[in-house]
């Protein structure tokens, strides 16, 4: 019944910009833990931004501080990720996910996951 769907995904040049979305479903969007996380090919899986219910507190990974920007729209029940002045090391598969069990706010502990969307920045 719980759903997050992603989108936006795409093929970019280094240095340009996108903007990636997850609309939830099945549960009460807001009082969660929300995150994205991405996946490159032979990477392990790690935590890009994550906020607190309400997005009382965010959370960046250094690669992407001040580069990508988490929010959300409550009342639509999605989440964003604002991902500017790519980089080919950004390329991955990134995903939504909900509900933190336990440990970090970037710790891969959440409940519920999308399907991931790719993300490809060319040089």
């Amino acid at each position: 019944q719980v759903q997050l769907v992603e989108s936006g995904g795409g093929s970019v040049q280094a240095g340009g910009s996108l903007r990636l979305s997850c609309v939830a479903s099945g549960f009460t969007y807001g009082r969660k833990w929300m995150a994205w996380f991405r996946q490159a090919p032979g990477k392990e899986r790690e935590g890009v931004a994550s906020m607190s219910p309400f997005n009382t507190t965010s959370y960046y990974a250094d690669s992407v501080k001040g580069r990508f920007t988490i929010s959300q729209e409550i009342a639509k029940n999605t989440m964003y990720l604002e991902m500017n002045s790519l980089k080919p090391e950004d390329t991955a598969v990134y995903y939504c996910a909900a509900d933190l069990r336990r440990g970090l706010p970037l710790s891969s502990a959440y409940g519920y996951w999308g399907q991931g969307t790719q993300v490809t920045v060319s040089s």
